[in-house]
């Protein structure tokens, strides 16, 4: 008896934990908040030269918020913070941010806990769109952004322009449809990029670059660039996670609640299709972010969109924060092979809590 009463302990602990989280939100974000804030110094201090904390703060205080800070470091690591770091480290925070916000919305609108960012084929179009580019033998750029991102940006509007498009024209319902036609777009453009990376010949090398993701190419103009859809399209998202809770209740329900579901399911799918769009566009394809980091949130919180959504973009900032850091670290790795080795276990051992009833 004492046996078996153990797991049972250990599970009502858990759930008890869970219940104490989903009583204090407010708490729960301002926690988020700090441990953001903490994973954004040491970000930006490691890497092959490492800056101390103190060092990382007062450097930061004083060039950005004019404090009478007496410098007791050298004129480089200022250079390496405010030139190099510190704007890749806030795109890994917009990107992973992005694409958490985006992971929640697509599994609340397909009702899906497996959807995330790319399901509806804007990975296959975003790389279909950056292989063209680089095959075409034309180099310009615009404030930083060059063709790649230009096309990337495009390729992944397109898609899912093209899915939404076909799935409503066919006799399946909205969300069958939708995932469905995703399923063969998505085919289709991954078809168009085979062709393109064996017809690409040395310029191979920078198609995968794009395909496992990466920041080393941040910069304050593109930061900026990025920061407008991202930031626009995730606060827009946020004000509507009343039609997006409703949603998750079913078509029905959200009728008899007032709702406009087909109006408000192309709008939230346009919103996360852009947040995408414009987060793939910079950074690669980085996975795992948009469809981990969700369901740990949800998993804490509950499936109330209005807290999924904040606490998902912290989460997904955090985790990108620590990836491309770790990333730097191990000498300039592609970041989407570090997210997806903190990512794949990390979603393994959800779905055993799933199989065990741990899972929400």
């Amino acid at each position: 008896m004492a046996a078996g009463a153990a797991p049972f302990d250990a599970t009502a602990r858990r759930w008890a934990v869970l219940e104490r989280a989903r009583a204090h939100p407010i708490r729960l974000a301002a926690l988020a908040a700090l441990a953001l804030a903490a994973t954004l110094v040491l970000g930006v201090g490691l890497g092959s030269v490492a800056i101390a904390p103190v060092d990382v703060l007062g450097i930061l205080g004083r060039r950005l918020l004019g404090l009478p800070i007496v410098a007791t470091w050298p004129p480089s690591a200022e250079t390496i913070v405010i030139d190099l770091r510190l704007p890749r480290v806030l795109t890994a925070v917009l990107v992973g941010g992005g694409l958490a916000v985006a992971g929640a919305t697509f599994q609340g609108l397909l009702r899906n806990p497996l959807a995330d960012p790319y399901v509806l084929g804007t990975a296959s179009g975003a790389a279909l769109g950056a292989a063209i580019a680089v095959a075409i033998p034309i180099r310009v750029a615009i404030l930083e952004f060059g063709l790649v991102q230009v096309l990337a940006f495009v390729g992944a509007l397109g898609a899912i322009w093209l899915v939404y498009r076909l799935s409503r024209s066919g006799p399946l319902g909205p969300l069958t449809g939708l995932l469905l036609t995703g399923y063969a777009v998505g085919s289709l453009l991954a078809a168009g990029l085979s062709m393109a990376m064996y017809l690409s010949g040395s310029s191979l090398r920078q198609i995968f670059s794009y395909l496992l993701g990466g920041l080393d190419g941040s910069s304050w103009i593109r930061l900026a660039g990025t920061a407008l859809p991202i930031v626009l399209g995730s606060a827009a998202i946020l004000l509507r996670a009343r039609s997006l809770n409703a949603l998750l209740l079913g078509e029905e329900t959200a009728t008899h609640l007032g709702i406009d579901v087909g109006r408000e399911r192309a709008v939230l799918l346009g919103l996360a299709s852009l947040v995408t769009a414009a987060a793939v566009s910079v950074s690669g394809l980085i996975g795992f972010v948009g469809l981990v980091v969700p369901h740990l949130v949800r998993l804490v919180t509950g499936p109330s969109a209005r807290r999924v959504l904040p606490l998902s973009a912290i989460g997904g900032a955090i985790l990108l924060v620590v990836a491309d850091a770790v990333a730097r670290i191990l000498g300039e790795i592609p970041v989407g092979v570090v997210t997806a080795v903190i990512g794949a276990p990390f979603f393994l051992v959800i779905l055993r809590r799933a199989r065990t009833g741990y899972e929400l």
